[in-house]
């Protein structure tokens, strides 16, 4: 596994609080530091445990946003960066894009409820190492860890299967076209439209406002060429049905 050795800038933290973290491993020059960023503290505390189990990991800081992601991981300089897709605010892709604009060789893997390949590969574009869902992250996060410290990167062979089958039998394709207009967050917008949640609804799931999220689905409406919420939806729930199958 390469990686560069960087001195890291360590301070303590305590129980599930966020920030750089004391860990003895951190210290020492043969250990692949981590920093986990995820908004679920329990989630994140059951992984940096597992994680911290593997003698060649240290997990050096944890964040529960993409803004104290970035100003754990310039204190730390970590090896590898894992971060959670649904993060509140910036998620997970964007925050991937801003990890390698300032530092492009740092690499990310994601980890993420969708068990859906647009979301792989919406990450993979971002500049992502590898997709992990967080129904199966606590059986292979280590595997995909060492794929990527390797060089290499990492999909499930579940998700793997799901990329692969797509691109070969072009079942999706034009709707993927299409939806390829719209941002990370308009998509994620537009699939919780698509099962049925009321702008309410969307908004606490995402964790922005009404308005916010009205004005998301203006956009979407306007690059899918439809004419109004009612188009936006029916759009979006026959798009989650073709997507399901």
């Amino acid at each position: 596994m390469r990686r560069q050795a960087v001195e890291p800038d360590v301070k303590s933290t305590g129980g599930l609080a966020t920030g750089p973290i004391a860990n003895p491993k951190c210290a020492l020059p043969e250990s692949i530091r981590i920093v986990v960023v995820d908004d679920h503290p329990l989630f994140r505390h059951g992984l940096i445990q597992l994680l911290n189990s593997d003698d060649d990991f240290a997990v050096c800081g944890e964040a529960s946003s993409a803004g104290e992601g970035i100003d754990v991981i310039r204190k730390v300089k970590p090896h590898l960066v894992i971060a959670d897709l649904g993060l509140k605010g910036t998620n997970g892709i964007e925050l991937t894009k801003m990890i390698l604009a300032e530092f492009p060789a740092l690499p990310v893997l994601i980890l993420s409820m969708h068990d859906e390949s647009l979301y792989a590969v919406r990450s993979l574009r971002a500049g992502a190492r590898g997709y992990v869902t967080k129904q199966e992250a606590l059986g292979s996060v280590l595997e995909a860890v060492r794929e990527v410290m390797d060089g290499r990167t990492y999909l499930s062979p579940k998700m793997a299967s799901q990329v692969i089958s797509k691109v070969v039998v072009n079942r999706v394709a034009p709707d993927e076209e299409i939806t390829d207009r719209l941002s990370d967050r308009e998509l994620e917008v537009l699939e919780l439209i698509g099962a049925g949640k009321e702008v309410k609804a969307i908004a606490k799931a995402l964790n922005l406002s009404p308005k916010t999220v009205e004005t998301h689905r203006t956009h979407i409406k306007e690059k899918l060429s439809l004419q109004n919420a009612r188009q936006v939806a029916r759009f979006a729930v026959q798009w989650v049905a073709e997507r399901s199958v």
